[in-house]
């Protein structure tokens, strides 16, 4: 493979702080890199300086001399008094780019729905990266440095630039280095993997999962390792300890190589550890949403007026104990909307919310603007305000015990708020909301500024969250590792059940599904079934054509999703049933009616979900 750029030896230090030491690395036709690694470990600034965007304190960069890299940066380089149709093709008549299907493609990927005649002042910070990020793939480059690319990109936005990457040049040319924290785009558009850490960088050969593994098994040969050290320390150590003339007898380079090996202690990478903790009684009633219809306000910048928009529209929604659900639709459809409504931050226009009485609520927003009051106010001082004392996992803490295990170090917990960056803040409100001991989490793009290791964390906890949980998130890997069915924002004041998951709602919005169906105005988990399509639908129209490779691989991950759906089906159906029999003794007629119906109301989806996994298998044996 030719070689297209590469590093020798590049040192940078920002204060008292080194962020990379002495790094050799390169650059070859074919290669799809993609960077991970703690924030502010340095994968931005690796970046910036191999697009020549930054200089090294030490070392060099070099290109090959016909190379051309296109980089796009996490901050704003628009020139705001241009058009949108300026600032992405130029002085290019409109039969120029238009008659190009690269480029063509790009628009309608990013652009649509844009006007192109539009400032590009007026536009929103989101429509404003898709415009420089259109500008960016327009251009012949040969290689692409994108630093968080799928940021403000919507699950349909992230699922076209993955294709788009994938296609844009053949196997053995170009090269991209991509730096995300969404794992499935790195598993989709990857084939080697850069962690930077401690000051350098370690390669791994595939994608995300690729990497975990890899990591996973270096850091148990590394245990394996620093306990034979142990070990030997523990040896050497009583050797030096038999008293002074034992010492002087013995020859002076065994006391070196005995001081340096106890000298030699790794400095342990910070961890970060969320422990479960203390939960309020959830009862049988949650949230319900009964005919709901909710219009808001939206500003046209441009044209300085408002216009209003329908984002539900007679909707009836029951929230179900322990139910973990994901959200998914474009922006502004309404999602951040949905969680304010449950959240009884705003009320609707029509219809009533009801609230369980036992319900304790919390939301992490997007901008984590609850913070903005205590920004003077430091790390500890912020977790001391209510309480000092925390119930985790049956343990006291104190406040500073706490900050420790969510990768607050004591140096970091006198830091005051508004000198912490997005990752540590997000961190720090998540813990604020996990003290209050809520029973009703809902989490608004948690992924924003968390880096992988935190993103896995996160997921760990949530993982065994006793509460019920709602995710709103444009991030597939989070949605199908910590939800067990998604809803769907489609734009019509509806909400629409996905048995399918995301990837349903992707042929939805491609329009390769058939008509919705009957699923208009109203979802109630228990008859989510009822606008389920079947997961072959896409290839029924297609005759006697194979089955992609992809399209078997989605199928299986379909069934995955629904056998866990159908479990905890099933777990619900003998808790009824058990419920049944003890109100049969009692003779409570009026607790038997009601149980009954919800029991047909379970079996009725359990048959649905049945038949979705039937359909999925027959895909995937295809």
């Amino acid at each position: 493979m030719a070689h297209l750029l590469g590093a020798e030896g590049l040192s940078i230090t920002f204060g008292t702080r080194t962020v990379l030491d002495d790094v050799t690395l390169g650059i070859d036709a074919g290669d799809r890199i993609g960077i991970v690694g703690r924030n502010g470990d340095g994968k931005s600034t690796l970046m910036r300086l191999l697009a020549k965007h930054a200089d090294p304190d030490a070392g060099r960069v070099t290109w090959r001399n016909d190379v051309a890299v296109g980089f796009l940066d996490q901050s704003d380089v628009l020139d705001g008094a241009l058009s949108v149709r300026r600032a992405v093709v130029g002085d290019l008549a409109e039969h120029e780019w238009a008659s190009d299907p690269k480029m063509r493609d790009i628009a309608s990927g990013l652009l649509g729905g844009l006007d192109w005649e539009r400032p590009v002042r007026a536009l929103s910070g989101g429509q404003r990266r898709r415009v420089a990020l259109a500008r960016l793939l327009m251009s012949d480059d040969d290689v692409l440095m994108l630093d968080e690319p799928t940021n403000h990109l919507d699950v349909e936005g992230v699922a076209w630039l993955a294709d788009h990457l994938k296609r844009r040049w053949r196997a053995d040319d170009g090269a991209f280095l991509v730096v995300t924290h969404d794992r499935w785009f790195l598993d989709e558009v990857c084939s080697l993997t850069w962690e930077v850490h401690d000051a350098t960088v370690d390669a791994f050969d595939g994608g995300y999962a690729a990497y975990t593994l890899a990591r996973a098994e270096r850091d148990r040969a590394a245990a394996v390792e620093e306990q034979k050290r142990q070990q030997l320390v523990k040896k050497e150590l009583a050797w030096l300890r038999r008293g002074a003339p034992a010492r002087t007898s013995k020859p002076k380079f065994r006391i070196d190589a005995a001081n340096a090996l106890i000298n030699d202690v790794p400095e342990p990478r910070d961890t970060l550890r969320l422990q479960k903790m203390a939960t309020a009684r959830l009862g049988k009633d949650v949230l319900d949403l009964e005919d709901v219809s909710l219009t808001v306000d939206v500003a046209d910048v441009e044209a300085e007026s408002r216009d209003e928009k329908v984002i539900f529209d007679h909707v009836t929604y029951r929230l179900a104990p322990g139910e973990r659900v994901g959200v998914v639709g474009v922006n502004g459809a309404g999602k951040s909307t949905l969680l304010k409504l449950l959240d009884d931050q705003i009320a609707p226009d029509a219809g009533r919310v009801r609230r369980g009485k036992t319900v304790r609520t919390a939301i992490l927003s997007q901008e984590v603007g609850e913070l903005e009051s205590r920004a003077h106010l430091r790390v500890h001082e912020v977790m001391t305000e209510e309480k000092s004392l925390f119930d985790v996992g049956g343990r006291e803490l104190t406040a500073g015990q706490l900050l420790e295990t969510l990768g607050f170090p004591r140096s970091r917990q006198w830091t005051p708020v508004g000198d912490l960056s997005g990752g540590e803040r997000r961190r720090l409100q998540l813990l604020r909301l996990l003290t209050g001991e809520p029973n009703v989490l809902m989490l608004d793009e948690p992924t924003n500024d968390l880096d992988t290791d935190t993103l896995a964390a996160v997921e760990d906890l949530l993982d065994g969250w006793p509460g019920t949980l709602i995710v709103v998130s444009h991030d597939r890997y989070l949605l199908e590792r910590v939800t067990d069915h998604q809803l769907a924002l489609l734009g019509d004041g509806a909400l629409r059940n996905l048995p399918g998951g995301v990837e349903q709602y992707l042929e939805i919005r491609s329009g390769r599904e058939a008509a919705p169906g009957p699923t208009a105005k109203t979802y109630h988990r228990a008859s989510a079934g009822t606008t389920a399509a079947s997961p072959s639908s896409s290839a029924a129209g297609a005759g006697d054509s194979e089955v992609s490779e992809a399209e078997k691989r989605q199928a299986r991950k379909q069934m995955s999703r629904v056998e866990k759906q159908m479990e905890r089906l099933s777990e619900r159906q003998t808790a009824l049933h058990e419920q049944m029999a003890e109100a049969g003794q009692a003779v409570d007629t009026e607790r038997l009616a009601g149980l009954q119906s919800e029991l047909s109301e379970v079996e009725t989806e359990l048959t649905q979900l049945e038949e979705v996994w039937l359909s999925a298998g027959e895909l995937a044996d295809s």
